[in-house]
């Protein structure tokens, strides 16, 4: 079979190549390869796959298939999976990862599909230790939503990261095509690419239209012969670039010589196939209904030749190359384009009547996996009836291999088409009430938490006043727990109260338990601890009649804190948690044991007991690992306490690891990185602030308003805009309040940021000699400081603040003293005590204020010591903006140097250029691409820089260069 030659694409097959080079060196990437419909990304991955077949890579490839608005969950997967499967050298390694033969039809039904997810990554892991491995996804713009979410989960987490030192290496690479001009602006595929190329590990690449002078050369390429210069011309005009037009229109025209070329692609499509015979005809017209690729023994049924007709037809087709014989006994379309032109050019009727014969043929060989193409297939035939039950068989399949994406749109199909079918063709053991509650449940597993109070709503208006009682306090429950998600809290109230009215206590019931359960925790959300208690009393007591040990711990974990006196932060606090983990971890309920480890963890961060925290969290993260877990709700919040505690504590780096490794984070949990991003603020990272403004982009997500609040207060302190600061401590207050107006004990921290901010435009304008205009901040600053005070006396639960929050509070009130009068020593020895529970940047950041207090006092030798442990804390933390504020105070006060540090060597010009991109925060590989030198060469100059400084590290070398005056604030930029 002739090939056509591959022309014109040296530059993005040379970048392609490089990247299975690095991989194969053991540096994971991926690439996402956008083009135009044609304009050749499958020949390009073609081309670079077997470059890597060539170098020992193992390359698996799966596609996507368009049919319309129903999925086929995981199909490129499914596909990979199935070619994995057929070489037995890969057999111990699926047997070593049984979650994955979900896909292959090994499985059972029902699995957690993040067991499914990371069996899979595991799986694609332990296979890169063997030997390198390429992935290639074609078509992403035909994906269901469960491959668009397992493709975000492997580009993610740890497969394309770098490893840690002494861990194999990931040699795994992603190629994965899809169509630029198929991207409309609300197509789904849209925000998952834009986060994926924010990811390090990731990259895009775009296949533009090629150069004429390269499509005349293809097009002259492909004949023998020579064509006439008019011949090319047409054709390059026509094909604008695109390798595919220009490959067909000149089909069409050595086919028909002397032929007028047709407008457009369509036409010539059709040109080649009407010169084929009848038969062959047939054939193309029957698979493009059936799809992109089909089965031989599908098509055979259907197009309804004798075999040796259907034969022939096929060779000629094939020898055409319109249709490509595929593995597995299956026929594809040459290109996508091909199929789409056959299938527009069929009559209405004669596209009904085959879509019909595919629904038939698929309903009697009954295979699950093909309820989806059925449901297809008779909604396009017409037969509402059969695409009914299809789209609820289809539902069924999704949920059992953990789809749940693909389950809710076929439930919405299964409920768009209810009211059209005739009450005696519909499935007899449904009603629109339960299978909206299916669709409710599925879209809160999918993440969608307000079309999850769509549903539900729905399912409540039609249950009407005749409903089950049962069913209808189900209803009002489930709705009550989808509000909960999205902070609907006084809603959530009213409904979980009508649905615990609805179900007697008496007899005792699981049910009843589980609805009590939901109710109290509505009534703590909003306040109602009387109202928590009594009702958790009663359902306490029931569980334990019952013996629903997960239900007890559940109850104990809500009613914790009813009374000050035994909040989580207390050691009777604790101890009803660890009892209530101990009740959950016997029930083997591992959510509600999750549940009970992070409160555990929260109990020891609010009291100050950072270390015991980070004990609590390692343990409730290695269960949920252990347990396919990592993604849910509790380990989620466990991840970001996580975080918060290393940068408390003073280990930034770790900190930042932790926030790049996104491994098994559901798109939900942007806040998760919010430590980092303070982090990198505190680091003089200017662009953190654009990154935390990002976290309010969607719907409203109470902790992404917390972390962005406070990022932007901080970077507007930081850049010493003191109105933006009060305006951002004003819109995240008023934003995160609850409806009774109850301040978020954060309050306090943020008051006291723009307290500072404050302060600091105050004793610019007293050093003016501008009175009025520091009298002028007075009423602000009345106003933040009583905010932090009311909140640190009555706290969100009246509990009152932990040190932290006592903490934040001494500085709001040595900041306020500072709008007042100026800098207060003993107000900021207080502020310097509060934070000594364990945050050594607050503590210098206190301590740099009580130098200048000291220094405004006559104390110099003090205040040269304060200054000099200052200066300490922010060279081990690269804390930029502040050693740039010691290293103004010192030179104010003329106070000595306090670095300790020493004479430093001079730099060489070229060092000093990379120093520069250093403080930028570039890569070994990014600064040699900026000073056209290689990598390698690069990290020679980095090493001597840090050795010429005394560094440990890249960040503090940066803080030694900003101290030492070898770099300034504006240098970088």
């Amino acid at each position: 079979m002739f090939h056509a030659p591959f022309v014109g694409r040296d530059t993005e097959i040379a970048r392609l190549r490089d990247v299975l080079d690095r991989t194969a060196r053991g540096e994971p990437r991926a690439v996402l390869l956008a083009g135009d419909a044609g304009v050749g990304k499958s020949r390009t991955l073609a081309e670079v796959a077997a470059y890597a077949v060539d170098m020992g890579t193992a390359v698996f490839t799966g596609h996507c298939v368009d049919l319309g608005d129903v999925g086929l969950p995981y199909l490129p997967f499914t596909e990979i999976l199935g070619a994995l499967a057929a070489d037995e050298r890969c057999a111990p390694l699926l047997q070593a990862h049984p979650a994955t033969a979900r896909l292959l039809g090994g499985g059972a039904d029902g699995g957690d599909r993040l067991q499914l997810f990371e069996g899979i990554a595991a799986l694609l892991s332990d296979l890169a230790e063997t030997t390198p491995v390429l992935l290639v996804l074609e078509d992403l713009h035909w994906a269901d939503q469960s491959s668009r979410d397992l493709l975000r989960f492997l580009l993610s987490r740890g497969v394309l990261q770098r490893p840690t030192p002494g861990t194999p290496a990931h040699r795994l690479a992603v190629f994965a095509s899809y169509r630029t001009d198929d991207l409309h602006r609300r197509h789904p595929l849209r925000p998952l690419l834009a986060e994926l190329v924010r990811l390090p590990a990731v990259e895009r690449l775009e296949l533009r239209p090629m150069p004429d002078t390269e499509v005349a050369r293809l097009v002259r390429s492909l004949r023998a012969e020579p064509l006439p210069d008019t011949t090319v011309g047409r054709i390059v005009e026509r094909a604008e670039g695109n390798a595919f037009y220009a490959e067909e229109l000149l089909a069409a025209t050595a086919d028909e010589p002397g032929a007028v070329l047709p407008s457009g692609l369509a036409d010539v499509l059709l040109i080649r196939i009407e010169q084929l015979p009848g038969a062959a005809q047939q054939v193309l017209r029957t698979a493009a209904v059936a799809g992109r690729r089909v089965e031989h023994d599908l098509l055979r049924d259907a197009v309804q030749l004798p075999d040796d007709e259907l034969e022939s037809a096929l060779r000629e087709a094939v020898g055409r190359q319109l249709l490509l014989p595929g593995e597995g006994s299956t026929y594809q379309f040459r290109h996508a384009l091909t199929r789409e032109a056959v299938y527009a050019d069929l009559l209405p009727g004669e596209r009904v009547r085959l879509h019909g014969v595919f629904a038939k043929l698929l309903a009697g060989r009954g295979r699950a996996g093909q309820s989806a193409e059925r449901a297809h297939h008779s909604r396009e035939s017409h037969d509402l009836a059969d695409a009914l039950t299809a789209s609820v068989e289809a539902a069924d399949h999704a949920h059992g291999i953990g789809a749940p994406a693909e389950e809710l749109r076929h439930l919405e199909g299964a409920l768009d088409l209810w009211s059209s079918v005739d009450a005696g063709a519909r499935p007899r053991d449904l009603d629109t009430v339960t299978l909206t509650l299916r669709a409710s449940s599925a879209a809160a597993r999918a993440g969608e938490n307000h079309r999850a109070v769509s549903l539900s709503r729905s399912a409540l208006a039609g249950a009407g006043p005749d409903a089950d009682s049962e069913l209808a306090a189900r209803v009002r429950y489930t709705l009550a727990g989808d509000l909960m998600r999205v902070d609907r809290l006084q809603a959530a109230f009213r409904y979980s109260s009508e649905a615990l009215a609805m179900i007697p206590a008496e007899p005792p019931s699981r049910t009843w338990v589980w609805a009590a359960a939901t109710h109290v925790m509505a009534a703590r959300y909003v306040g109602e601890d009387e109202e928590a208690g009594r009702v958790a009393s009663g359902a306490l007591s029931v569980a334990e009649r019952l013996e629903l040990g997960d239900a007890q711990a559940d109850l104990i974990i809500s009613v914790v804190g009813l009374h000050p006196r035994s909040n989580r932060s207390t050691r009777e606090g604790r101890a009803r948690l660890r009892d209530a983990r101990e009740l959950a971890r016997r029930a083997g309920n591992v959510p509600v044991e999750m549940r009970a480890l992070f409160n555990l963890a929260m109990g020891c961060y609010e009291s100050g007991d950072l270390e015991e925290c980070l004990t609590w969290l390692s343990e409730g993260l290695d269960r949920a690992g252990r347990t396919g877990l990592l993604s849910s709700p509790y380990p989620v919040e466990m991840r970001y306490l996580h975080s918060l505690c290393l940068y408390t504590l003073g280990r930034w780096d770790e900190c930042a690891r932790s926030a790049a490794d996104t491994d098994r984070l559901p798109a939900t949990a942007g806040h998760t990185v919010g430590p980092a991003l303070y982090v990198a603020l505190a680091r003089g990272d200017e662009s953190a602030a654009e990154r935390a403004r990002a976290l309010l982009d969607g719907p409203y997500d109470w902790m992404a308003g917390l972390v962005a609040g406070i990022a932007l207060t901080e970077a507007a302190v930081l850049r010493r805009d003191p109105e933006a600061a009060v305006a951002q401590f004003r819109t995240t207050v008023a934003a995160l309040s609850d409806e009774s107006g109850t301040r978020l004990d954060a309050t306090v921290r943020l008051a006291a940021l723009a307290l500072g901010a404050i302060a600091d435009a105050v004793a610019e304008r007293r050093s003016a000699g501008d009175e009025n205009g520091a009298r002028g901040w007075a009423a602000t600053g009345e106003e933040l400081v009583t905010a932090a005070r009311v909140t640190a006396a009555e706290g969100e639960d009246e509990s009152g603040q932990g040190p932290e929050g006592r903490a934040w509070l001494a500085r709001a009130e040595a900041e306020f003293a500072r709008v007042r009068t100026g800098p207060d020593v003993e107000a900021w020895r207080k502020a310097v005590d509060a934070f000594a529970f364990g945050d050594p940047y607050e503590t210098a950041r206190c301590r740099l204020r009580l130098a200048e207090a000291l220094l405004g006092a006559g104390a110099r030798e003090e205040a040269s010591t304060e200054a000099r442990a200052v200066g300490e804390t922010a060279d081990r933390l690269g804390a930029v903006p502040l050693r740039a504020a010691l290293d103004a105070l010192l030179r104010r006060g003329r106070l000595a140097e306090v670095s300790g540090a020493g004479d430093v060597p001079a730099l060489t010009a070229r060092e000093s250029d990379v120093l520069r991109l250093l403080a930028l925060g570039r890569t070994n590989r990014q600064i040699g691409d900026e000073l056209f030198i290689t990598g390698k060469t690069a990290s020679v100059h980095v090493s001597n820089i840090l050795a010429k400084l005394g560094a440990a590290s890249r960040t503090e070398a940066v803080a030694i260069a900003y101290r030492e005056g070898l770099i300034t604030t504006g240098s970088p930029s």
